[in-house]
């Protein structure tokens, strides 16, 4: 059949109709027949392993019992990204037990009727935009129509060997003299009501909308629940003053000189907590840095839950991992504090941002804690004006243990956290806030771990474990002894 459909198809390029079209329709034409083509070849290549199948003697089950009579004959359908086709095998039974199809563990056959193929696209599709955007996306590509829901499914079954690809793949070895840095912070996604956690769905139940058909301000925080994202990388160290860290545009070539970040991996969930994902994020640092060799920091954006896990984590591991608050963070409130001494659009404020963080940057936090202070109180600014002012200086005093920049920059580490905002908005915003977006907790989980694995650039290695791991759970595991290969 797909060389009588092969001869026809070079026999309609060679004729009149297909002569006078122009690129465009033939593109279209060709794709649409070309597409059947490949779907009666591979059903032709189905139909000759049918014909070729032997029979195995002494197959037998994982329980031990031997499925001794063989059925030609059985039949089950596959949607591939061709179109549908049908597979024929042999049936090896046993009564009181389910059939057992060797040739299904040779073709690493799904459970369920779409292909590891359609898979695949579901799993790319979705991690770019909407279930909607991914299922015509497939429709495109492949001609299949599926349900936004088969869509998700196929999505989550694609993520579910996500730890042990990364618990199992070899990591990048961090080089002599490199810096380790691990990051993490927390985006908010929001969530189909049985999928909060406890203490926020009790919160969303005893909150009322004030308007019907939006959620006012104050009321979306009962709606989420938060996603922590972690980062691995390596910095060469690049030893940096205060004054080049705080260089103005055209001063001095202080970006250059900014500890650039290496090899990045990244994670995200919305079921682990914070205590979880920081677990995995030193897991990573262990795997490039197995021997603690390199220097190790912490860059965090001053969550005090956030810090209290990364000092519980490195205590229990016996190591020490510095923790730094990240200078961007610092800015905003200096910038804050400004509000409190100068008018909007001051140039005064700038340079009095410069010079306070200009001592920040040199380790004198605390004093400049207790400048603002004196200067709110010297102005004579009553509790509203001098407020900003006031929750700057309670900042810089409580960070203060995680503010040593000195040391920081002596040593070429980086101090802002752009790697892990960076990827709390692509992991997570891009994706998980698309408008009118309401997620179930697997749902959401799935999508971020493919997300994460291809923002790793490791999706095509992951993809080849992952098809390996499905041979296992489907096929393998059904048999005694090795009926079928070892490897994908």
């Amino acid at each position: 059949m797909a060389r009588t459909s092969f001869e026809g198809l070079c026999c309609w390029l060679d004729g009149a109709e297909a002569g006078a079209l122009d690129h465009a329709v033939l593109e279209e034409e060709l794709d649409t027949r070309g597409r059947d083509l490949l779907r009666q070849m591979l059903q032709g290549h189905l139909d000759l392993r049918a014909l070729r199948e032997e029979r195995i003697e002494g197959v037998t089950d994982a329980d031990g019992v031997c499925h001794g009579a063989v059925e030609p004959g059985h039949v089950r359908p596959l949607s591939t990204i061709f179109g549908p086709v049908s597979v024929t095998r042999l049936a090896y039974r046993h009564r009181g037990h389910a059939n057992l199809y060797p040739e299904d563990g040779q073709l690493n056959l799904p459970e369920e009727r779409q292909s590891h193929g359609l898979r695949r696209l579901a799993a790319i599709e979705s991690a770019r935009g909407s279930f909607e955007e991914a299922r015509a996306a497939i429709g495109r590509t492949s001609g299949v129509v599926l349900g936004k829901r088969q869509v998700e499914q196929l999505a989550g079954r694609s993520a579910v060997d996500f730890e042990d690809f990364y618990a199992a793949r070899s990591a990048p070895a961090a080089l002599a003299g490199e810096v380790v840095v691990l990051s993490c912070d927390g985006k908010g996604v929001v969530m189909r009501p049985e999928s909060l956690r406890p203490h926020t769905a009790a919160a969303a139940a005893r909150s009322e909308n004030r308007l019907k058909t939006r959620l006012s301000k104050g009321e979306k925080a009962n709606r989420k629940r938060m996603a922590e994202v972690g980062a691995v990388y390596t910095v060469a160290p690049q030893t940096r003053t205060p004054e080049q860290v705080m260089a103005r545009s055209g001063e001095d070539d202080a970006a250059a000189k900014a500890p650039k970040a290496a090899n990045k991996w990244l994670i995200a969930s919305v079921v682990d907590d914070a205590k979880e994902v920081i677990a995995d994020v030193f897991e990573e640092a262990s795997r490039r840095d197995p021997d603690k060799a390199c220097d190790w920091v912490a860059l965090v954006d001053g969550n005090c839950h956030q810090i209290d896990r990364i000092e519980a984590e490195a205590k229990a591991r016996g190591i020490e991992v510095p923790i730094v608050v990240d200078l961007v963070h610092v800015l905003e409130y200096l910038w804050k504090a400004a509000w409190s001494f100068h008018a909007e659009g001051d140039p005064a404020a700038e340079e009095w941002v410069q010079d306070k963080a200009l001592e920040v940057l040199r380790g004198k936090a605390t004093i400049v804690a207790a400048a603002i202070r004196r200067k709110a109180t010297a102005l004579g600014l009553d509790a509203s004006a001098r407020k900003n002012a006031d929750t700057c200086a309670d900042y810089l005093l409580a960070k203060a243990p995680y503010l040593d920049y000195p040391r920081a920059l002596t040593n070429g580490w980086p101090v802002a956290t752009g790697v892990i905002e960076g990827a709390c908005r692509h992991l997570v915003k891009d994706r998980m806030d698309i408008t009118g977006a309401r997620w179930g907790a697997e749902g959401a989980e799935a999508i971020l771990k493919l997300r994460a694995v291809r923002s790793n650039g490791d999706f095509e290695d992951y993809w080849r474990y992952h098809l390996d791991r499905e041979r296992q759970r489907v096929h393998r595991s059904r048999y005694a002894g090795e009926v079928l290969p070892t490897a994908a």
